[in-house]
């Protein structure tokens, strides 16, 4: 079909969305590999996980058989206020930069939680009403996972308790505050509230706090707070399978105007966009129907994929969570405070982690004022102004297009705007002012991050 003929944005009709969540790990040859209990080391049962987790999310969290979940009535009528999202061809762009090649992006920032980090929020918030619980526990990092929790949980009338990072609940006092708004309460993390915060501030005296401190915190307040359970709203099985609405509908969409993306690429931290854009892609590639060529973009302050090691290791800082086998630059590693964005997390998706060890996917880490220049230059000529986290995949799908203008190839690109950054404009002050700095940790900061990564048999 001719592009002329192709709308400047794709809306979906509401019988097009997706009846179903699409589980990717049903078409790996390679299956991730099990979560670990932390003592014995053997693969966690449901029974083990049900005090910390609902059951249903358990059930999803451990199925890597059942290629399609059906979605909840009560979570596709929610859906329904502000998916299908659109799926934008960049025009605009592609003329200010010269290319010769397609640039779409699928547009998550068009609900109040400002980010695609609602489409798993509702689905958790769900299954937790539906068990019975008073209120859920949880981590956020920049705040778009805790504002899109606190706004589900507020629809099912759940308590929810948020632990954000140090750094983020101080440079980003306005997403903290949507959060109380809905009727969530944030603390800042590490805190005096529970023993694995107390315990990283005596070990880390003055420390800006990571989610994987976070995590430790969220985890034990919910063990010890009767009628809670923890919800997480990324790299886990079950968060990647929610989020695969965004890329089934990105297809339903491409098909229905006959467009095959080249290059498919997404921001990776835990990798929930990321997973969630490219499943259904990335199934047809497994199953040799398809090729695609599939890219993670990650910080280079907090580079799990490109200087990670592909091992076991504890999946919060305070060492209380299960084992989980993704690329890791140690449970103990702390982010740089001067990372503006998200993508904090010290490892990676284990879906994303062994597609990645399979050569299924590639991977790129980009400095801080890089982001930002593609960021100021993306809402300068499209007019939307992007998060730091989608601004990394806004800078490599930048860079290939560029590199399309060099060899004259038309190549079509697909990337993830997982979320708008008006939350974030202390970041851009700092970028506009010039006194953002690009931090990238040493190797001998890594090793010493990797020291205590757990003795697996």
């Amino acid at each position: 079909m001719s592009t002329e003929k192709i709308p400047y944005k794709i809306y979906l009709e509401e019988q097009e969305m997706p009846k179903a969540w699409y589980n990717l790990r049903a078409d790996m040859k390679n299956k991730p590999a099990p979560l670990l209990n932390p003592g014995t080391h053997q693969p966690m049962k449901a029974e083990e996980l049900a005090g910390v987790f609902c059951d249903e999310l358990i059930r999803q969290e451990l199925d890597d058989t059942t290629a399609y979940f059906d979605i909840p009535e009560d979570i596709r009528n929610f859906y329904k206020m502000y998916r299908p999202s659109p799926l934008v061809r960049a025009y605009c762009l592609e003329e200010k930069l010269g290319t010769p090649a397609k640039i779409y992006y699928k547009f998550e920032g068009n609900n109040t939680s400002g980010s695609h980090k609602l489409n798993s929020a509702i689905a958790q918030a769900y299954y937790a009403k539906k068990q019975g619980l008073k209120g859920v526990t949880t981590e956020t990092g920049a705040g778009q996972w805790g504002t899109a929790l606190s706004m589900a949980c507020s629809y099912f009338g759940l308590d929810c308790k948020v632990y954000m990072v140090k750094c983020s609940y101080e440079q980003k006092p306005f997403r903290r505050e949507v959060m109380r708004t809905y009727g969530a309460s944030v603390t800042p993390s590490p805190s005096m509230e529970t023993e694995v915060g107390r315990k990283i501030l005596a070990e880390h005296p003055g420390t800006t706090g990571s989610l994987g401190c976070a995590i430790s915190e969220a985890v034990e307040k919910a063990l010890h707070s009767e009628g809670y359970r923890y919800v997480l709203g990324s790299v886990l099985n079950q968060v990647l399978l929610h989020q695969s609405v965004i890329g089934l509908e990105s297809k339903i969409a491409m098909d229905k105007y006959g467009i095959k993306p080249d290059i498919i690429i997404g921001c990776a931290g835990g990798g929930s966009n990321l997973g969630g854009l490219i499943a259904p892609f990335m199934g047809e590639q497994l199953r040799g129907e398809a090729d695609y060529r599939f890219i993670a973009v990650e910080p280079a302050s907090c580079p799990s994929f490109t200087r990670g090691v592909f091992a076991y290791d504890f999946c919060d800082t305070g060492m209380v969570c299960p084992l989980a086998k993704m690329y890791t630059l140690g449970s103990g590693f702390i982010p740089s405070a001067n990372h503006a964005g998200g993508l904090r997390y010290h490892g990676m998706s284990s879906v994303l982690s062994q597609l990645y060890a399979d050569g299924q996917m590639e991977a790129v880490s980009v400095k801080q004022t890089e982001v930002f220049e593609a960021a100021e230059y993306f809402a300068r000529v499209e007019g939307i102004l992007p998060a730091p986290e989608s601004s990394h995949a806004i800078r490599v799908a930048i860079d290939e297009a560029l590199r399309c203008k060099e060899t004259g190839e038309g190549k079509t690109i697909l990337f993830g705007l997982t979320g708008t950054g008006y939350f974030d404009m202390v970041a851009y002050e700092k970028f506009h002012d010039g006194v953002m700095s690009d931090y990238i940790p040493t190797d001998e900061e890594l090793e010493k991050a990797r020291i205590g990564l757990p003795k697996i048999d």
